[in-house]
């Protein structure tokens, strides 16, 4: 019978990964150029990226060279990430004694030689305490392997399933809804009023007035983002709705889609009126800035998975379309960005799936409340 031999530190890194991954949610990150080492990368753990690395460092310079790579390589994953700042933990399995391990802006060092090493570590313990009793330490190297290559394969398999689940194709019904909501009513405009640019028609038909909803009539506030004013004003919302509104249903579900429909067009008639006097506004460009509110909260939580569509899509199309709400007049960019930000605060309220926790949820309820209060103290309290 064949025997199977792994060094010692490869002993302790399967250990560590083993652990990592299984325990801490952490998942491993394909990085080009290095060898003897692994990353790990959990956005929401106490470090976002862990590195743990057999390289044999014998003195300083090879230390700092070390540092130097593990530097440029989080930089790496700041930009991808948009995130400011990246703690990591690097975790040196085979470093002498000599080197001085000094902790550097955003990355902490620590030598390890053995698993007893990991369980005495008092500061680490404190971080990860499951380190102190679920770290694997198998009598042989094959019960090791087999032991960790089933775990982690079992950990990956839920992970995939949750990536099904989120983003596997799904029947839009609410998109299709309201897209038809919106071009009966419009064609209704026609019928029984003077049509889409007529004034009387649309104020009698639920358009947004700032005098009328302070009188009473706040209906308008969500009736508004089903009228469109003029064929050009509904092809482009709806066609943008088709598009958008397809992907944040899927990723979210019908009626969490529903939910940030609504509230954003609520969220961006309000501050509408809050910035605009006198003026008669209609149209689903509050509700559609508040789904790509929604998804710019869906893709940070994702952004692992939805590698730079984030940086170079989603917050582009964002951008583009507030400045042409600055440059064109007689767009009511209030609306949008009252949208936008209704739209992420109510998908934070919401959750994402496999993503969000209790915490984040109730203050995305507390401060999504406190802002229409607000909006609406502004326009009824006088």
């Amino acid at each position: 019978m064949a025997l199977i031999t792994l060094r010692k530190n490869d002993q302790i890194m399967m250990s560590l990964v083993h652990y990592f991954v299984t325990k801490e949610n952490y998942t491993p990150i394909n990085v080009q150029g290095v060898k003897d080492e692994i990353w790990l990368e959990n956005l929401e753990g106490p470090y976002r990226v862990i590195r743990i690395s057999c390289n044999t460092i014998i003195n300083e310079e090879q230390y700092k060279f070390e540092m130097f790579k593990m530097h440029h390589i989080l930089r790496q994953i700041k930009k991808k990430t948009l995130s400011f700042k990246v703690n990591a933990l690097n975790i040196c399995l085979d470093i002498s004694g000599k080197v001085a391990l000094n902790k550097e802006y955003n990355i902490e060092s620590i030598k390890v030689e053995s698993i007893k090493d990991v369980k005495k570590n008092d500061e680490l313990i404190s971080i990860f305490p499951g380190l102190k009793d679920s770290l694997i330490e198998a009598k042989d190297n094959l019960d090791l392997i087999v032991n960790v290559t089933n775990d982690i394969n079992e950990k990956t398999e839920k992970e995939n399933k949750r990536f099904a689940k989120v983003f596997s194709p799904k029947k839009i019904i609410i998109t299709n809804l309201i897209i038809v909501i919106c071009c009966v009513v419009f064609a209704l405009m026609y019928i029984f009023g003077n049509g889409s640019t007529d004034l009387n028609t649309l104020i009698t038909f639920g358009a947004n007035l700032d005098t009328l909803v302070r009188q009473g009539e706040v209906w308008r506030l969500i009736t508004c983002a089903f009228l469109h004013i003029g064929i050009i004003h509904l092809f482009v919302n709806m066609y943008s709705l088709f598009i958008i509104g397809s992907q944040v249903e899927t990723f979210m579900g019908k009626w969490k889609f529903l939910a940030v429909y609504l509230i954003s067009a609520l969220s961006g008639s309000l501050l509408s009126i809050v910035m605009h006097a006198n003026v008669v506004s209609a149209g689903a460009s509050g509700a559609l800035f508040g789904l790509m509110g929604a998804l710019l909260y869906f893709g940070y939580h994702y952004r692992l998975y939805l590698n730079d569509v984030l940086r170079r899509q989603i917050i582009p199309v964002i951008l583009i379309n507030l400045f042409i709400g600055f440059s064109i007049s007689g767009i009511d960019n209030a609306a949008h960005i009252g949208g936008l930000i209704g739209g992420y605060l109510v998908a934070m309220a919401l959750g994402i799936e496999g993503k969000s926790n209790k915490k984040d949820m109730i203050n995305g309820w507390i401060v999504l409340l406190l802002y229409i209060i607000f909006l609406s103290i502004v326009i009824f309290v006088k």
